[in-house]
Formats: C-alpha cells, structure tokens, sequence
C-alpha cells in the first residue's frame, strides 16, 4: 500500500483518518500545520497527500501551490468541509477534491487512483527509501535519474 500524509489541525480528524487508512494497510503520517508540512515533507517520502484547504496557520490552496512548485507529481487530494472552493482555479491543481465525511470511501478511491497512477514524490538523488519492499536507491547515471530496487537482505 502507500505512504499517505494527513495535513489536517483538527487532531480528531488526523486520528480517524490515520486509524482508517492504516487498516486499509497505509502507513499513514499527520502534520498538524502548513510549515510542519513544508519542513518535513522531504523527510516523510509521501507517495499521497491529503491536504485541509483550511488550517491554522496556512492557506490551504496557497500551500497546494507550493506543493507543486516543488514536487509537481506528487498526488494532493483537498479534503475539506466546503464544497464552495471545489471551483476555484487553485483548487484545480489537486489531483482530487473531496469532500469530509465519516464516510471514508471517496477519499480511499481518491488515494487508490492516485496510487494506481504510479504518480509519485520524485526521491533527492542518493536517497535510499525503505517501504515494505526492497529499498529503492536513487542516484544519477549521467545526468540521468535512476531508480534500482537494491538486493533483498
């Protein structure tokens, strides 16, 4: 399954997603505010994130834009209570919009099609990233970017 991070400052919600997407087999991050987000995302290797339009500290569209500036493929579903920014044009640059809901199956669709997509956080070069499969190394080949699964231990 994927590596999903919840950027969402109502605790309640973190927790319920994290409990959700986990038994779906996610490993799942939360950060509760926009700058812990923008401080750790290079860290955390998220193949999907869910992003609040509205948090504390931060826009959320604006953070959206900034999302894409720097990690262009990687997968940002908007999941908020309000339906009345699904047609703002920075709205349009997430993958998926959805609405909360204690009915999780639109998000999960969301983060399924976003996974199935292969759509992905393009690693920093010589970085190892370790998931439930073998390592992946990163490192360049001639200017090239070059991902190899590196042998099982």
């Amino acid at each position: 399954m994927g590596r999903i991070l919840v950027v969402d400052d109502e605790e309640h919600i973190c927790q319920y997603y994290t409990e959700a997407l986990s038994e779906e087999g996610h490993e799942v991050f939360t950060v509760g505010s926009g700058y812990k987000l923008l401080k750790r995302i290079d860290l955390l290797q998220a193949e999907v994130v869910i992003l609040d339009i509205r948090i504390v500290d931060y826009d959320g569209l604006e953070l959206l834009q900034e999302i894409r500036n720097e990690y262009h493929d990687l997968p940002v579903i908007l999941c908020t209570a309000y339906d009345t920014f699904k047609d703002d044009d920075k709205a349009k640059g997430a993958d998926s919009y959805v609405i909360k809901s204690f009915d999780l199956s639109e998000l999960k669709m969301a983060i399924q099609r976003a996974l199935e997509a292969g759509a992905c956080i393009t690693p920093r070069v010589g970085a190892t990233i370790q998931s439930d499969r073998r390592p992946l190394e990163v490192k360049m080949d001639q200017e090239l970017l070059v991902h190899r699964r590196l042998p099982s231990s």
